[in-house]
């Protein structure tokens, strides 16, 4: 979880936009990063794919005052809104847009193209109806803060207590070093966003790598079933917990709007 969906990159950065803190070419660099190409099929009044300056501008002509970031996972609709089309999209996606007052949403589809070792990324944003209602689940960056000092807290206890790689000092490391590296010229989060948004978010994939190094490191002392499953009971919830501080943060700006 410490590398950035696309879908924050293009909700954080669109905000900017939308907010004129950045410029339609500044935007669209920092949303592709190190992909290839973005393009976005199905925008209104377009018969083609178009590219993201087009899109961002069109997006914001049709009424778009802010972007949400939606990253849903099975019996857990996280920042959807629906209707059922776009959320199942959403989920297979894992990821989704949704635009603050145009009733559209967006959903990445990933393709890879060119031979092996020199593969180069395409994006396919694909633009649908979605309902204007609140989403699902979505708590407040204070309540985010709270629930992610919890989950780490109870989540490195029972980790420890197992025995099980990705609880330890190696994990702080490695939880170090891929920060560092993915952080390498980026910016955590676009211009506009306030500082306990950033805090919130850097937490967030910090917890989201600890259930990464846990779920792929091997079973550590956790070697009985019943070892396995309490690990796995340990590592749902605060799983849950970050994706849910991650979205938090992506749209603390929206959400700061609209209590104005």
């Amino acid at each position: 979880m410490l590398s950035e969906p696309r879908a924050g990159r293009l909700a954080a950065w669109g905000n900017a936009l939308i907010a004129h803190m950045v410029s339609p070419d500044d935007a669209v660099v920092a949303i592709v990063g190190e992909d290839a190409v973005h393009r976005v099929e199905g925008l209104p009044g377009e018969s083609a794919p178009v590219g993201l300056t087009l899109a961002l501008g069109r997006l914001r002509a049709l009424g778009a005052s802010g972007l949400r970031v939606a990253l849903p996972a099975p019996g857990h609709p996280l920042g959807l809104s629906g209707p059922p089309d776009f959320n199942a999209r959403a989920l297979e996606a894992e990821e989704a847009v949704i635009c603050e007052g145009a009733a559209l949403g967006l959903v990445p589809e990933v393709y890879g193209a060119g031979p092996e070792g020199d593969v180069h990324v395409e994006v396919v944003w694909h633009c649908l109806p979605v309902r204007e209602a609140p989403p699902a689940d979505v708590p407040s960056l204070g309540e985010a803060e709270r629930e992610l000092a919890e989950a780490l807290r109870d989540a490195t206890e029972v980790l420890t207590r197992l025995d099980v790689a990705g609880s330890g000092p190696v994990a702080e490391a490695a939880i170090e070093a891929y920060r560092a590296r993915a952080e390498q010229g980026r910016e955590v989060l676009a211009p506009g966003y306030p500082p306990r948004a950033v805090r919130v978010l850097e937490l967030a994939q910090r917890v989201g790598a600890l259930v990464t190094l846990a779920s792929e490191n091997g079973h550590g002392g956790a070697v009985s079933a019943s070892e396995i499953a309490a690990r796995g009971e340990a590592l749902r919830p605060v799983e849950r917990v970050a994706r849910r501080a991650q979205v938090a943060a992506y749209n603390s700006v929206v959400a700061e709007r609209g209590m104005r």
